[in-house]
């Protein structure tokens, strides 16, 4: 199970390129969209990342910062965002693998990779809505912008 909301969401630190970290709560104060994913290059995953960067104004709207986490490494997220031309961060739950995945409930013990499962965060760091995707279907944004109108952005 992933975590509900109203739950805090937990705190990490990940990679986000190869050379720079990012840790969740230096975001506190603006809304939040978590989006794990099984991983970089593959088609389903590829077409979200894509329709969520075509997206990501309507985030901005709302003031939401947009991370998406798998297991992959930065350097191949790095070869991935370049390659898709992705204007947000795509951060390393590579080591311990699937750290953070397992502690939203998010990671598939079968593959070793992140389950597809959605976060919108509030401002105070507690988990507004959360949604667990098949692994075969893109989940689309609907459910993100419609948690973000609910906070008031």
């Amino acid at each position: 199970m992933i975590l509900a909301a109203g739950t805090p969401a937990p705190d990490f630190r990940l990679q986000a390129t190869p050379d720079q970290q990012l840790r969740l709560s230096e975001l506190r104060g603006r809304p939040v969209i978590l989006a794990f994913y099984p991983a970089d290059w593959s088609p389903v995953c590829g077409d979200q990342m894509a329709l969520y960067n075509e997206v990501l104004p309507a985030f901005a709207q709302s003031h939401a910062t947009l991370l998406g986490i798998s297991v992959d490494s930065a350097w191949c997220h790095q070869a991935f965002a370049l390659d898709r031309k992705l204007h947000f961060n795509l951060l390393a739950d590579f080591e311990p693998k699937g750290a953070v995945s397992k502690a939203y409930g998010a990671y598939d013990e079968d593959t070793g990779t992140s389950k597809r499962a959605l976060f919108v965060l509030d401002g105070d760091g507690r988990i507004a809505w959360s949604y667990l995707s098949p692994t075969a279907v893109n989940p689309g944004a609907d459910g993100i912008l419609d948690a973000l109108d609910r906070l008031g952005g």
